[in-house]
């Protein structure tokens, strides 16, 4: 499996399976656009702490998260501000960049040891072009994004933490216990300490 700096390779049926898989269940796709997913995507690994896309770069791929959590961040006078965490069965990208094609101001890290299927954004429309079943699919990918976009904007304009945090539970609640607190805090706007004691507080109101 390659990393971002390696030549990369095409995958193979069985390395692109959970992908057309997950498109098909988001809408059924024929087997020339599976065929054709398979031989336009490319296998990455990426160790934790490493970059999967920089700020100032223009994205030129998209990636489905086959293991691992990955995180958007942009930086602010020299602080780190985490926009986004996505998991397995994922599909990420720094979007605007991609779809206008312009340098981007977002960061993607890996946060754990990672395992991605790339397409490339070329590949991808020309897969827009000659597929209609894919564009169904990938509309409810993009719906996805959309209400996750959604979802985010909500989170971060609560101004209390006790609250914020509880939607954050509702909403996100498999990556509370998983992904670092650092990153889950400024997720939400919010200084470590502050979540610690929310953390707590809730604690103790469940024993």
């Amino acid at each position: 499996m390659a990393s971002l700096s390696k030549k990369p390779r095409h995958s193979t049926p069985e390395e692109a399976a959970p992908l057309v898989y997950l498109f098909n269940v988001l809408h059924p796709i024929s087997k020339a656009t599976g065929d054709y997913i398979t031989q336009n995507t490319y296998p990455v690994s990426l160790s934790k702490g490493e970059s999967l896309h920089r700020a100032g770069t223009i994205c030129n791929a998209i990636y489905f998260i086959k293991k691992g959590a990955v995180r958007g961040f942009i930086n602010d006078e020299g602080k780190d501000i985490t926009t986004w965490i996505s998991v397995e069965n994922e599909v990420v990208a720094s979007i605007y960049s991609f779809v206008k094609q312009v340098p981007s101001i977002e960061n993607m890290q890996a946060i754990e040891d990672c395992e991605f299927l790339r397409m490339d954004q070329v590949d991808l429309e020309r897969l827009y072009a000659i597929s209609p079943d894919f564009n169904i699919a990938a509309r409810r990918v993009y719906e996805k994004y959309y209400v996750d976009s959604e979802v985010r904007a909500l989170t971060v304009r609560l101004s209390n933490a006790d609250k914020k945090y509880e939607f954050f539970l509702e909403t996100y609640g498999h990556l509370s216990n998983r992904i670092p607190l650092t990153y889950i805090a400024s997720f939400l706007g919010m200084n470590l300490e502050t979540l610690s004691r929310v953390r707590a507080k809730l604690r103790n109101t469940k024993k």
